[in-house]
């Protein structure tokens, strides 16, 4: 039986808040079309969400968008994901990269919604930040 070589590079670092939430989700340096990996990722982002691990499945919608950019489920979850964690303006990228891919989606009168909210919501959040400097 064939051993196995180890990689020589290293895998890229998850960004430390996502680092705890799920250890398995994979560390790839690049990422090619997949979209049968990415339906799986977006299966075990459900589960996740389904937990209330919303870190977690946010984690691993962005792998499925990294594995299929055009797949606009992912995006669709992924702003929902960012949602729940209050990161708007990450949510806000999210629903709009939705609208781009599926403009006449099943959810896109809802995204169109979402993204009117979240800019207003951004807009405020950033305007309070400048005012607290």
């Amino acid at each position: 039986m064939a051993q196995l070589k180890e990689r020589d590079e290293k895998p890229p670092e998850l960004p430390a808040h996502m680092e705890d939430e799920d250890e398995d989700v994979l560390k790839h340096a690049e990422y090619a079309f997949n979209p049968i990996q990415a339906q799986k990722e977006v299966t075990i982002g459900d589960f996740y969400s389904r937990k209330g691990s919303h870190r977690a499945a946010a984690g691993r919608y962005l792998e499925a968008t990294k594995w299929d950019p055009g797949y606009s489920e992912a995006f669709w979850k992924l702003g929902q994901a960012r949602e729940k964690l209050k990161e708007s303006s990450e949510a806000l990228e999210a629903y709009q990269k939705y609208i781009e891919i599926e403009p006449g989606g099943k959810q896109s009168k809802e995204a169109r919604k979402k993204i009117a909210e979240l800019e207003k919501k951004v807009k405020k959040e950033e305007a309070s930040a400048k005012g607290s400097s």
